[in-house]
């Protein structure tokens, strides 16, 4: 058999999903799936995936490579994920059949079908999933897109609260929404709402994940902030959950992991006061050789210890191989005399050594009010800010953070999480975590997610995220470390894009050995489910802690059969 048949006969059963034959009772036999079709119509859709297309040479592979760098292209594919899959591990693969869901009627006769007839179920928002979970061959999608209806309230009650509890400000969201468009619908009447960093990252896997936003020191993790769901169970039925009704799958569903305990196809938040302001330090500064590296790592750990540490900051400072610290930092509540009056000590100490320090461009400190943060005309206005969704005819509103641009498309080689504990920033345990610093950027680059540790933060944040299922270690951390590497758009078959095996595996050994140094630190530190290793041993230890076996009942109550699968996912106890 020559290498194109090969190929060729490869993708015939990718496309086809596991092979079986035309028999009744199977998803390739004729009237399979019309129970399904006479319920839910033309949202019933076939799922073409344009990875197989290009494969087969059936499309324009240049054109399609530019289309995979936009997050709202992927988005709208059923047959795409935004991670195009992780080497080794999983290819992004396109399901048979797709409920394009719009109502939750319609995720209850999906779920049903799935049942009876033991095809696989896999469901879909925004298609973020790092572990592959929302796309599976062979499989039934459903695929909640077309839910977007966001309705906010003044004031909320729940299903079956207390006569006596108090209504709260909260917002409805449908299931496949994205948090841009939420923020605005938020920030329009004044109002706040925990969401995600990224603006295309879908609100429901994301909250139910654990959900960490730039803000999370003072408002808590998304899991903190929901308050309500609807949510299809594994039995097809739909519920209305709260700390009030079935408040142990409430519970679950608060940071237990998305498609795992139900279908959710509502979920209400609370909302906060928007803040006057936002604003942002934002630079990149070279270290002439090593003992300047040293110092300058010291440096920047005392300055966060000693003025950052707080609810106001969140984001991110990036230690990269070569001796360059990047810092991408964001705040809430201060204005731009304020903001530069933090970082005069730190900017004017790097200033006063030139021989030692290179900026690599003038910092940018800026200050942008409350009712502009998520404004397209007003982002598209700053330049290198954001980018557009480019494709003929797409709403103005479609917009993604320039520094995100990276994430569409990608393919990962390694991912590795942990939260450090903040007593690393005390003084006399400082010198310990410079060391693992200089020592892991010397691999790779290793990178301190600020508010993705929630130690710092505001007593309410700390109270609400206790009360979730996110692994405890998380209200102890000052920060998330992540080292992960990535590479461009590729998919087996591919002429030109195919993946890069021996590159991949190259850059997760570097991973492993930049993160060697932090695990010596921090043994059996913990992890962020939603970012974290695809090989994390002992996983569910590291993601929920002592939360677990609680998970695991809720899970064998709920889903027995374990009808809501994927990798590292709760399973019944």
């Amino acid at each position: 058999m020559d290498r194109r048949t090969f190929i060729a006969g490869s993708l015939a059963a990718v496309a086809a999903g596991p092979a079986r034959a035309n028999q009744a009772g199977t998803p390739e036999a004729a009237g399979f799936w019309a129970p399904l079709q006479r319920q839910v119509g033309d949202r019933l859709l076939d799922v073409r995936s344009p990875l197989v297309a290009a494969a087969r040479g059936d499309t324009d592979i240049g054109a399609l490579m530019r289309q995979l760098k936009n997050p709202y292209y992927l988005g709208d594919e059923p047959g795409l994920t935004q991670t195009l899959g992780w080497t080794g591990a999983w290819t992004s693969q396109p399901s048979l059949k797709a409920v394009a869901a719009r109502s939750v009627e319609d995720v209850s006769a999906a779920v049903r079908f799935a049942r009876d007839s033991k095809v696989p179920l896999v469901v879909k928002g925004g298609g973020h999933s790092y572990f592959g979970n929302s796309n599976r061959a062979g499989s039934l999608l459903v695929w909640t897109r077309r839910l977007r209806d966001v309705q906010l309230h003044d004031a909320f009650k729940g299903a079956a609260w207390p006569a006596d509890a108090p209504p709260v400000p909260a917002i409805s969201v449908g299931a496949g929404c994205i948090w841009g468009e939420v923020y605005r619908a938020a920030a329009r009447q004044g109002r706040y709402v925990q969401g995600g960093g990224c603006l295309t990252v879908g609100v429901t896997g994301f909250t139910l994940g654990g959900g960490f936003g730039s803000f999370s020191k003072q408002f808590g993790t998304g899991a903190a902030n929901l308050i309500e769901a609807e949510i299809v169970t594994a039995d097809g039925s739909p519920l209305v959950v709260n700390a009030h009704s079935h408040p142990d799958l409430f519970y679950a569903l608060r940071g237990g992991g998305g498609g795992t305990f139900g279908i959710a196809t509502r979920l209400t938040m609370k909302t906060h006061d928007l803040p006057e302001r936002f604003g942002a330090a934002i630079f990149d500064v070279a270290a002439a050789d090593d003992a300047a590296w040293r110092t300058l790592v010291g440096r920047v750990v005392d300055f966060y210890a000693e003025d950052l540490f707080n609810s106001h900051w969140g984001e991110q400072i990036r230690f990269n191989r070569g001796r360059r610290l990047s810092v991408s930092m964001v705040c809430h509540g201060l204005d731009e005399a304020r903001i530069r009056q933090v970082w005069e000590p730190f900017l004017g100490f790097l200033r006063s050594r030139p021989a030692d320090y290179a900026l690599k461009a003038e910092p940018m400190i800026v200050e942008i009010p409350g009712r502009s943060f998520w404004d397209p005309e007003f982002l598209r206005s700053v330049p290198g800010i954001v980018l557009g969704d480019d494709r003929p005819g797409a709403p103005k509103e479609n917009i993604f953070w320039a520094g995100n641009l990276g994430e569409a498309g990608q393919t990962l080689h390694a991912y590795q999480s942990a939260w450090l504990p903040a007593d690393l920033l005390a003084p006399a345990r400082r010198g310990a975590l410079v060391d693992a610093l200089i020592a892991g950027a010397g691999e790779w680059s290793v990178t301190l997610h600020m508010n993705k540790g929630l130690a710092g933060g505001t007593a309410d944040a700390l109270g609400a995220t206790r009360e979730t299922a996110t692994n405890p270690a998380v209200l102890d951390a000052f920060a998330l470390l992540i080292c992960a590497a990535d590479g461009p758009p590729v998919w087996p078959g591919i002429e030109g894009h195919a993946p890069d095996t021996a590159l991949a595996r190259k850059e997760a050994e570097r991973v492993a050995s930049a993160m060697a140094p932090f695990r010596t630190l921090v043994p059996n530190a913990g992890a962020y489910m939603s970012e974290a290793d695809y090989f994390q041993p002992d996983w569910q230890q590291a993601y929920w802690g002592s939360n677990y076996p609680r998970l695991a009942a809720v899970k064998r109550r709920y889903d027995p059969g374990n009808l809501f699968r994927g990798h590292h996912c709760v399973a019944p106890a």
